[in-house]
This record gives C-alpha cells, structure tokens and sequence, in this order.
C-alpha cells in the first residue's frame, strides 16, 4: 500500500476527527438542522426547542462540534447563534470522494460534492 505524505496524514487526522465529532446521533441531528437553517443558523433555545435536548447535554454536543470547526458560533447579546461551517463540510465531502470512481471512471468526483 501507497504511504501518504505527513500532510495528508494530519489531514486525514483531522476529516477522522470529524466524522468521529458528528459519529453519534444527536450531533448529526444537530449538524443536519443547522444544514437547514443555513446561512443564518440557530440560537441555542431554538436547538435545543426543536431536537428536544436539554441545555447541559446540547451545550456538551455544540462544543464538541465547534472545537472539530464543523460549527461556528458568534454571539448576539445574551445569545448563541450556531451556524454550519459549510466549508468545513465541504472538504470533507472533497476528502471523501476525492478518490471516487477513480479506477474505473463511473462517476467524477465534482459530480458528488457541486451543487451545480
């Protein structure tokens, strides 16, 4: 097997990261209503409503997502605003199809990842 370059291996340290941050299901939850909600994001009280996860425990799962910058958060007065960090998610899905149907050509890697 091919050795990857240092770089790509902290690279790929930080996509495992990742994956590991969004790997249960309340975060994934949580990732998916901030998807919904881009660009503007959510308010912590608005999370918290509509997923039905108490303070404590939405807190433990946002900061998880926010130390791996899949979230950002800014703050408005006394309060949280959570928004998706698009980019970040991007380059993951960049990093996860990179290698897409590269032997046999069936689909191109951009075709998965653009919007476009």
């Amino acid at each position: 097997m091919k050795k990857t370059a240092p770089a790509n291996d902290a690279r790929i340290a930080e996509f495992a990261d990742q994956l590991a941050a969004m790997g249960t299901e309340p975060r994934l939850r949580i990732m998916r209503l901030l998807l919904a909600a881009h660009p503007d994001g959510l308010v912590v009280g608005e999370i918290a409503g509509e997923l039905e996860i108490a303070a404590s425990t939405l807190s433990h799962h946002l900061d998880k997502l926010k130390n791996e910058d899949l979230v950002r958060v800014h703050r408005e007065g006394t309060f949280l605003r959570y928004v998706a960090n698009a980019d970040a998610l991007q380059e993951l899905l960049a990093f996860l199809y990179a290698e897409c149907c590269t032997r046999n050509k069936a689909v191109s890697p951009e075709a998965v990842t653009c919007c476009g």
